[in-house]
């Protein structure tokens, strides 16, 4: 599936399933709310934190294709065409950060 493609699912799922997208600032604290989800399973299977009884059934790929779907819907919502946002944004970055990561002597 494209990024196009994936954007026109949503889109065609807001509006037979869900009715209608919540405003801008609602799904931007459910944006919120997934990517603590993901900061929750990377803390407790990558780190150092012990999982609860709470935390079982938890999968990280469900987790990022929920902060994918928020997303997407923002982009929506606000008339963003992400595959064109997303080339633009590796050509910004290839562009700023063509050396810096090569002479990071931390890396």
């Amino acid at each position: 599936m494209t990024i196009l493609e994936a954007q026109k699912k949503v889109d065609t799922w807001i509006k037979t399933i869900g009715v209608r997208y919540f405003d801008e600032l609602t799904n931007t604290a459910i944006l919120m709310e997934e990517v603590g989800e993901v900061a929750r399973i990377m803390a407790r299977e990558y780190g150092e934190q012990s999982a609860k009884q709470t935390d079982l059934g938890k999968q990280l790929p469900d987790e990022l294709a929920d902060v994918l779907f928020v997303l997407i819907c923002i982009a929506n919502q606000t008339g963003i065409d992400l595959t064109t946002a997303l080339k633009e944004n590796l050509e910004k970055k290839t562009k700023r950060d063509s050396d810096r990561h090569k002479n990071n002597p931390k890396l």
